[in-house]
């Protein structure tokens, strides 16, 4: 089988990983695989219930897997600072992978009034993601892994509209949010680099993939077992994230399944749409996020 898959996954002992949304999905197929090629992983979850059963789970099949539950909700905030002051006092920090995501039917809107699709799929990310790359950066050949989707490919960011007062349209907004998810990730890529950080920046995304994303809905539930057995499996969706952020990549890359139109099978170096790859949209974004979230990572501009 050609392409990247858990298989490739080389040893990461001594290495610590960030998951976030790591106790279900996609997210818990992440980090027990890392477990099993012996990383350090810090599973960041809203529920620490949740999150503490998923690392019982992953024990079972690597009774020495080095577990830590970091509390973070990226709904809130607050809890996005707590969680990055913990993380900072691990002794290092190799990789964050940004995995967890929302999408739903109705409007919902997180801590501080965003639109929850936005403010937790981008905004929570963005925050997390400024706080820990001063830390990330003491590990020369640390990464920031950001999960995107297929579907950001057409999608468009509503400017005049972010928090939805004016509409809500449910797989619109979780596509926006997807390709704000790219334009921040290939921002920081080209801003890291102006600064000379010692940290890599990397986009992925699953395919299609059987998940409990649209667990809000009923029959979202139904579609996502048939996507499951179709396509892509949680533990075949991580593949691209493993290798985002354990594999041989490029800086700046985009990587996910390559069979079917990027739907399914093993990863490898997949093709992001040109608003994807739009330095301007991504400068606009980065500019509104320092302004909604209050955290600024204080990256120079690229030329």
């Amino acid at each position: 089988m050609s392409g990247f898959t858990d298989a490739e996954v080389p040893n990461q002992a001594g290495k610590t990983f960030i998951v976030t949304g790591a106790n279900t999905g996609i997210g818990f197929e992440i980090a027990s695989a890392l477990a099993a090629r012996r990383a350090k992983v810090l599973l960041a979850c809203r529920d620490e219930a949740k999150a503490r059963a998923a690392m019982s789970r992953i024990r079972r099949n690597h009774p020495d897997a080095f577990l830590v539950f970091l509390p973070l909700d990226l709904a809130d905030m607050t809890s996005v600072r707590n969680a990055a002051l913990l993380a900072e006092k691990e002794p290092r920090i190799d990789a964050l992978i940004n995995n967890a995501g929302v999408q739903g039917p109705q409007l919902r809107h997180t801590a501080q009034g965003f639109e929850q699709t936005f403010g937790v799929n981008h905004l929570g990310t963005f925050a997390f993601t400024a706080l820990m790359v001063p830390k990330l950066a003491r590990s020369p050949g640390s990464r920031v892994v950001v999960t995107s989707s297929g579907l950001h490919k057409g999608a468009k960011i509503d400017w005049d509209d972010l928090d939805a007062a004016k509409s809500y349209q449910w797989m619109p907004r979780y596509a926006a949010s997807k390709l704000a998810n790219l334009l921040f990730v290939f921002e920081l890529d080209r801003r890291l680099r102006a600064a000379g950080l010692p940290v890599m920046a990397v986009g992925c995304h699953p395919g299609l993939a059987g998940t409990d994303l649209a667990r809000n809905s009923w029959w979202g539930n139904i579609a996502m077992s048939m996507i499951g057995l179709l396509f892509n499996t949680p533990a075949q969706g991580a593949w691209g994230a493993l290798q985002a952020a354990t594999g041989q990549v490029k800086a700046g890359g985009y990587y996910g399944p390559t069979k079917a139109s990027e739907l399914r099978g093993p990863s490898g170096e997949c093709k992001p749409s040109e608003d994807a790859r739009n330095p301007e949209f991504a400068r606009r974004l980065w500019d509104v996020s320092v302004q909604l979230t209050g955290i600024d990572l204080e990256l120079p501009a690229h030329s």
